[in-house]
């Protein structure tokens, strides 16, 4: 789904924190804090100017163990395990509670006491899903294929087509169909093709995955076997029509409407009429994201054995099921996707799994009650207030810009003016009234959800966007700009220590909350965000002189980042990045702009031994120190738009003069750029 677009942290985590009617609850027993950075956990025998990351965190990296059932750990993850534990209480209690039918307390306790019921679960073995797979066994031809495939989408199990209903991305206030690439098991079209041992073995342990799951079903290990490997070749010829990631990144590429009439002549043995009619879709025009993937979907679904089809939907039914399963279910999908793809040494504790999933499934329900227990009343109007601070230092910024024209600047600063800031959460929130929640049936309520969801989704249809909704539930630890909303939008989950106090120096919370807007911010003009106007429509408000000079500064970031290495041979894929390290760098450029407009901003007092100025590089570096697994970041480097934690400190400060100031870089300093190669775009 379209909805977010641009996060800060590719890893979602949550934390609590809640709501101004009950400030003496939310902040009562917390002990104010003293200490804001750790300087315990920094490596001081490391030069601040060949590896701030190290220099910063270099001891807690050395220390810190990963938790076995964890990618990596750090920061984000940290706040998520503490919100886990505050959300986890809350349905705790509302588990013991006599709630109302129907009332939002009975609804997230009874779908938290349906997963936790492992009983229940496992006595159902995969009875829940047979019937989907006796629909898919009962196929005679392609066209009822992609005919069920569609009627999947109503509770969840939709496959191969990627589609849902947003806003037009050329007009923002209308809503219309989407239809994007799909079809893949796997992260993506790399994974099918690269030849490094690495994912080779990905690609036997995809293999043994599937064959396992075929035969918890009852199918003999052999015939498995020999289904797993007809399904990894269908995919892998699915793959070829895949853009890849960093092609993926272009919205005008990826923008391509068609009337249904002109669609149809492209795909002409897929009976769109009925194709819609099984999905429920009205309408006359239509927005498809990579033409070629329905052309390939076209021609494959015809030239391929219906049997190889059939096999592929079920074990999709499957894999998407899986984890709501009984044990032997989950284990088969832990072994593949926990172990193999991300490293993890066990599975995560069955109550974090499933008070993830209230809140993925019934989040703003949830989010009602936490607020009431957690959110200090003065967050939202302090956040406010940092936001503001940026906005005025972007578009001072943006004034003095020596490279860019009065006329773009025009534009660029009724963008900037125009931004929507979301702070906390909803002033509106979501209603779930037709979900029907019980305690004894955890599948069927998962069902229920994606069915309400599809329904919500579905009846956007013809009706003008909604701008209010969110893209998040509001105890995310994370951030993110939707360009086609043109808005900046900040849970309450990241409104918290280390990312926001009310208690630290001025140098702590811009070097943290304050890179966080600042990079937000920037998404608005980044290699993708600047090609949508303020009024969210990708539409081109630039000069082409000013297109060309911002291209190839950004080309000089790129190139950057493509020298960048991890495990030792894989490189940072600079143009995949680019956005992001686009929003890094302006971001934190931006904060400490602000930060200097501030009492202590302006003062050269020490606290700890440090300058204001050290104190906000340190507060910048210590947010992003997370260790992750080989496996993941493998993973991250093939799909993840953001760079990896050390670059995303050491490559903006490697850009900044004022960090060279602060802490002596010179040349022969591993950090040290000359003057004419660093990057400086806002």
């Amino acid at each position: 789904m379209k909805f977010v677009k641009y996060l800060l942290f590719a890893v979602p985590a949550v934390i609590a924190v809640g709501c101004k009617q009950h400030q003496k609850d939310a902040s009562s027993d917390v002990p104010k804090r003293t200490v804001f950075f750790d300087k315990t956990g920094m490596d001081t025998t490391a030069k601040p100017g060949d590896n701030f990351f190290l220099y910063a965190s270099g001891t807690w990296m050395k220390k810190t163990q990963i938790p076995p059932s964890e990618t990596g750990w750090g920061s984000f993850y940290t706040l998520g395990d503490d919100n886990e534990k505050n959300l986890h209480s809350i349905l705790e209690d509302a588990a013991k509670q006599d709630n109302a039918k129907g009332s939002p307390g009975q609804k997230v306790a009874d779908l938290y006491t349906s997963g936790m019921d492992t009983v229940a679960i496992e006595k159902l073995g995969y009875e829940p899903v047979k019937p989907l797979l006796a629909k898919i066994n009962a196929v005679k031809n392609y066209k009822d294929l992609l005919y069920l495939a569609a009627d999947g989408y109503k509770d969840g199990s939709g496959f191969l087509l990627g589609f849902y209903v947003s806003s037009d991305d050329r007009i923002s206030t209308q809503n219309i169909a989407h239809f994007d690439q799909a079809g893949l098991n796997l992260p993506n079209r790399d994974y099918y093709f690269n030849t490094d041992s690495a994912t080779v073995k990905i690609r036997a342990e995809y293999l043994k995955y599937i064959t396992k799951l075929f035969t918890l079903t009852g199918t003999d290990a052999a015939t498995a076997s020999k289904k797993a490997a007809a399904i990894l070749q269908l995919e892998t010829q699915i793959a070829k029509s895949h853009l890849t990631p960093t092609e993926l990144r272009d919205p005008v590429r990826n923008y391509n409407k068609f009337t249904v009439t002109d669609l149809q002549k492209q795909v002409l043995d897929i009976d769109l009429k009925e194709l819609f009619s099984h999905l429920g879709l009205k309408a006359d025009t239509v927005l498809v994201g990579q033409p070629a993937y329905l052309k390939a979907l076209d021609s494959l679904l015809k030239t391929q054995p219906i049997e190889v089809w059939k096999d592929k939907l079920t074990f999709t039914a499957l894999d998407n099921a899986s984890t709501y399963l009984s044990k032997s279910f989950r284990a088969a999908n832990f072994d593949f996707n926990g172990r193999i793809l991300n490293g993890q040494k066990q599975p995560r504790d069955r109550w974090k799994t499933i008070t993830d999933n209230v809140d993925g499934g019934l989040g703003e329900l949830l989010g009602q009650l936490y607020v009431e227990k957690y959110f200090t009343p003065d967050a939202k109007s302090r956040m406010l207030a940092l936001v503001n601070n940026l906005i005025a230092v972007y578009k001072d910024r943006i004034e003095k810009l020596d490279w860019m024209s009065a006329e773009t600047k025009k534009h660029a600063l009724e963008k900037l003016a125009a931004f929507t800031k979301k702070i906390g959460y909803p002033d509106k929130w979501k209603k779930y009234d037709d979900v029907e929640i019980s305690k004894d049936a955890y599948y069927s309520n998962m069902q229920s959800i994606y069915k309400h969801d599809y329904k919500e989704m579905m009846d956007k249809i013809g009706k003008p966007v909604d701008k209010t909704r969110w893209g998040m539930t509001p105890p995310t630890v994370n951030a993110y700009y939707n360009p086609s909303f043109n808005e900046i939008v900040f849970p309450a989950g990241i409104l918290q220590f280390p990312f926001f106090d009310k208690d630290a120096d001025d140098a702590v919370n811009y070097g943290a909350i304050g890179a966080v807007i600042g990079h937000e911010m920037t998404h608005g003009f980044d290699d993708q965000g600047r090609q949508y106007d303020k009024d969210g429509n990708l539409k081109d408000w630039w000069t082409k002189e000013d297109a060309a000079k911002f291209k190839s500064k950004a080309q000089v970031m790129i190139d950057q980042y493509n020298q960048f290495t991890v495990l030792n041979n894989l490189h940072v894929n600079g143009s995949l990045t680019q956005g992001e390290n686009l929003a890094d760098i302006g971001g934190l450029a931006i904060a400490y702009q602000a930060f200097k407009n501030t009492p202590e901003g302006k003062s050269d007092k020490k606290i700890d031994g440090f300058t204001p100025d050290q104190r906000f590089f340190l507060s910048y570096a210590q947010v992003w120190r997370v260790k992750s697994r080989d496996e993941t970041m493998r993973m991250r480097i093939s799909l993840d738009p953001h760079s990896p934690e050390m670059y995303r400190v050491n490559g903006p400060l490697s850009n900044m003069p004022a960090f060279y100031n602060a802490f002596g870089i010179k040349p022969g300093d591993k950090m040290y750029r000359d003057e004419k190669d660093r990057v400086k775009v806002w």
